[in-house]
């Protein structure tokens, strides 16, 4: 449908998974340039060679603001300007309340909040000069709806990242720059298998069960895939989602509502 005819989209955390899936879509539906902007640069040269011209990888690490400064400045000089961000870069951990570390906290607030805030900054900063508004997604979660037992640290990083996208829409739609969030439910992938591993360990589970008890506990009868958000992902980008601010969008087969 070419939604996004033109664009030039900046994705983090896009050199496998969910990251690659939406630069997959993203070039689908038109956009002239994806960046695979990734701490793995390797890894990110490798997804933007399979994906094709219109593909080019960067080196970022969202804990640092050099990092972050130098990878946007490189969009922005070698294709004129950044349309949308997605920050889709994050990291999961999850133990009981008395095992929590401060080095597990600093880490993923580092990365999920953080580097989301971080990012969305810089990236606002340059739309903003540039004068031409465009489109920030954050990835949210539905662990950042709810508390949950082993999982205290992962929840209040994406609780906060919502609470960022309200107060960021809020102050950005004067620019042009509309902010929203997805929030996922439970994806299948790579990821997952680190997840199930986790549970395992504090729930004393063979692996793979909790995996299979969460897929099955999805109202719509299975765990989400990938793909499954890439439309959520299209949407927010697109023309069609100009009215629309601060809002997080539940994509997670009917497990969150509200």
């Amino acid at each position: 449908m070419n939604r996004l005819q033109g664009k030039t989209a900046f994705i983090t955390g896009s050199a496998r998974g969910i990251g690659r899936s939406f630069a997959e879509a993203y070039l689908r539906e038109g956009a002239a340039h994806v960046v695979i902007a990734d701490i793995d640069l390797d890894r990110a040269r490798q997804t933007a060679s399979e994906l094709g011209e219109r593909a080019h990888a960067v080196r970022l690490d969202v804990t640092d603001q050099a990092s972050i400064d130098a990878a946007v400045k490189e969009a922005v000089d070698k294709f004129g300007g950044i349309d949308v961000l997605i920050n889709n870069a994050a990291l999961f951990d999850l133990a009981p309340i008395i095992d929590i570390t401060r080095q597990s906290y600093d880490k993923l607030f580092a990365v999920n909040f953080a580097g989301t805030l971080f990012t969305l900054q810089a990236v606002a900063r340059a739309m903003i000069a540039r004068g031409k508004g465009g489109k920030i997604i954050n990835m949210a979660s539905q662990a950042g709806r709810r508390g949950e037992p082993l999982v205290a640290i992962y929840c209040a990083t994406k609780a906060a990242v919502i609470s960022l996208t309200q107060s960021a829409g809020l102050n950005l739609i004067e620019h042009g720059i509309n902010v929203n969030a997805i929030a996922p439910g439970v994806v299948d992938g790579e990821h997952w298998d680190g997840v199930d591993a986790l549970f395992a360990k504090y729930e004393n589970r063979p692996r793979g069960e909790k995996k299979k008890l969460v897929g099955e506990a999805v109202p719509y009868g299975r765990m989400g895939t990938a793909d499954d958000l890439t439309g959520m992902a299209i949407f927010l980008a697109s023309s069609e989602s100009d009215y629309i601010v601060a809002q997080t969008y539940n994509v997670d087969g009917g497990n969150w509502m509200s």
